[in-house]
């Protein structure tokens, strides 16, 4: 049986910051707290991921209220924090031999931003060989303008990001779905 990781990117205090404009799915924190706590009662494989801004102006950055873990899903002893400075969670980190000590060919991937740090990393993840799962209810994204100035609102962009990754680079389903399916 493949070992299924779940993985939480970037589910930090700083993603409330105002800089960041209206974000939607308001929801998406429950969710991950819900799938975390599934997995931690069948004592599964849970990966954090935080995100070291090297920008001063970050609300990311260490050392501040900004980088620390929200609540909800805040790491408990024993679960890996991989620390990274890049969107995409392999990128300079030990994210590749955390997962293979773990023997984990199966991702949950959950957090945010969905069009940023949860996209990048989910290519990698399918181009590495991974199967992932995105749940679309665990997974945010905001407000954004494109390079032509339209303004697309956070549950549009979630649609279209959750559209490109369907099916060449992840399986979209719900959190509801996946910890029915847990074993």
């Amino acid at each position: 049986m493949t070992t299924q990781a779940l993985i939480i990117i970037d589910v930090q205090n700083a993603i409330d910051d105002p800089k960041w404009g209206r974000r939607g799915q308001p929801e998406a924190e429950a969710r991950i707290g819900e799938l975390l706590g599934a997995w931690r009662e069948r004592r599964l494989p849970v990966i954090h991921i935080r995100h070291d801004s090297t920008d001063p102006a970050s609300p990311y950055r260490p050392g501040t209220h900004g980088n620390e873990f929200k609540d909800e899903v805040a790491p408990q002893m024993g679960e890996p924090v991989i620390d990274k400075r890049t969107n995409n969670a392999f990128i300079g980190t030990d994210l590749m031999d955390v997962l293979d000590e773990l023997q984990a060919r199966s991702l949950v991937v959950t957090g945010v931003l969905l069009e940023n740090s949860v996209d990048a990393t989910v290519r990698m993840a399918a181009n590495l060989g991974f199967e992932v799962i995105v749940p679309e209810d665990a997974v945010a994204s905001i407000d954004r303008k494109d390079y032509r100035g339209k303004k697309w609102v956070a549950e549009d962009v979630h649609a279209l990001a959750l559209s490109v990754l369907e099916g060449e680079y992840a399986r979209i389903t719900t959190s509801t779905e996946i910890i029915g399916n847990l074993p």
